[in-house]
């Protein structure tokens, strides 16, 4: 524990340690944007100004968080800026937490001389404690701040390393809850605001406030027209924070035996932070969640060029049957599932059965739609592709529910897309319980 001269952690016993609806409506929308400007050093460009591309550094190992850093690869590459995924491993792939398996682009062993623009730290348990004790990565991101560059860091990273490493003192941060005091014991002011901003450095509180996160260190990088330009098609929450709804037409059960048993197909070019999310949340849950490659590979590239592993390839995902087959969005991923006559071919077995089916963002309207399997059914999609549904009467509800059908938005819409299938499966509960967890 940190002397009293630099404990100044906010509220520790009176404040939930998650953030709750009614702490996001106790502050006005203009106030909470004024709190992310406190002590803001600009790196925004003049948009007419002409810049090379900006680089930014995303470090990876086993036990990071997945859906976080899929997320900060996303939204940063949306914005045009050169990511590079570097794994602190041994090797590029990296077993990340629940399961998920992903494939960095480079070591960070071979690149410890490069600059970048940005590094952000992800978290999760335990690679958070992994980049804390990786030394290299460690000077790269003293450097970076020596040298007035920008440092960011999401959940547990913020107190395990950026203020083990002394970069927090005096400053004001956030992380995941259950961190706030670690995060104080580093002398930093720990504050409860979503995303917050002081200075060089940047932090967030855990998967749900990621996408702010990034959309943030877009505006801090590229400038606020680039931010909203990326934001503007992700679907993100209006009201950050708030408990999640859903909207259900013709009321049914969603049984299972001992687990839910849930199929999540992926290919090239696939939706990554939707897969993420979907798999993610659903395996938080203790569902039993296949992830299956179209394809020849269990490599799939997607559709930010993050690089998924899947478990099998759908030619022996085939041979079992499932509670649930959910489809992620993105254009090429889901213009190679309505081609993947095996696929389709379950899900029309699955629908005839009336078992659940679903889909999020370009899938209802280019997998769903074409099949007919929406016929008689209520359903959303991304909003450019609505047009493409035949019937548009409900496309405006963020996660839809008909009878056996689930399907929602796009990528700010994954998050509770999941959650509502946790509930339909185990109960709103249960739902809630993992919103608190994740910082819905």
């Amino acid at each position: 524990m940190a002397s009293s001269s630099c404990h100044r952690y906010f509220n520790p016993a009176s404040v939930s340690p998650f953030l709750s609806t009614k702490l996001h409506r106790s502050i006005s929308p203009s106030s909470r944007r004024t709190s992310l400007l406190v002590n803001r050093r600009s790196f925004s460009l003049s948009t007419s100004m002409a810049s090379p591309t900006k680089k930014v550094l995303i470090p990876v190992a086993h036990g990071t968080e997945p859906f976080e850093a899929v997320v900060m690869i996303d939204v940063l590459r949306r914005g045009g800026a050169d990511v590079t995924v570097a794994s602190v491993e041994n090797q590029v792939g990296v077993d990340a937490c629940h399961g998920i398996k992903m494939v960095a682009d480079t070591l960070l062993s071979d690149i410890t001389d490069s600059v970048f623009d940005l590094i952000m730290l992800p978290g999760g348990l335990p690679g958070g404690e992994t980049l804390k004790n990786c030394k290299p990565l460690e000077n790269m991101v003293k450097k970076q701040d020596t040298d007035g560059r920008l440092n960011a860091a999401v959940c547990c990273a913020p107190a395990l390393a950026l203020g083990t490493w002394g970069l927090l003192e005096g400053k004001k941060a956030t992380c995941y809850p259950v961190f706030m005091e670690k995060l104080a014991a580093t002398c930093a002011t720990a504050v409860e605001t979503r995303v917050e901003i002081d200075g060089r450095i940047v932090t967030s509180r855990g998967p749900g406030t990621t996408m702010e996160f990034s959309v943030t260190l877009v505006e801090q990088l590229l400038g606020k027209d680039k931010a909203e330009e990326v934001s503007a098609p992700l679907v993100m929450r209006p009201n950050p924070g708030d408990e999640y709804t859903i909207t259900e037409l013709n009321q049914i059960n969603w049984s299972f035996d001992s687990t839910p048993q849930i199929l999540v197909p992926i290919a090239d070019g696939s939706e990554e932070m939707e897969a993420v999310a979907i798999i993610d949340v659903l395996r938080r849950a203790k569902a039993n969640v296949v992830v299956a490659a179209l394809g020849n590979s269990l490599e799939v590239v997607a559709s930010r060029k993050v690089k998924l592993v899947a478990d099998v390839l759908l030619d022996e995902a085939e041979k079992n049957s499932y509670d649930l087959i959910v489809l992620p969005g993105g254009l090429g991923g889901a213009e190679a599932f309505a081609n993947s006559e095996k696929l389709v071919n379950m899900l029309k077995k699955q629908a005839e059965s009336n078992k659940p089916y679903g889909a999020i963002c370009a899938s209802p309207a280019l997998v769903f739609e074409p099949h007919g399997l929406l016929k008689g059914k209520k359903a959303t999609a991304f909003p450019a592709m609505c047009s493409k549904l035949s019937d548009q009467s409900h496309i405006e509800h963020r996660v839809l529910v008909d009878g056996n059908l689930i399907t929602s938005r796009g990528p700010g819409t994954s998050l509770e897309f999941a959650l509502a299938i946790v509930e339909k499966f185990y109960g709103r509960e249960k739902g809630l319980q993992l919103a608190k967890a994740t910082l819905v």
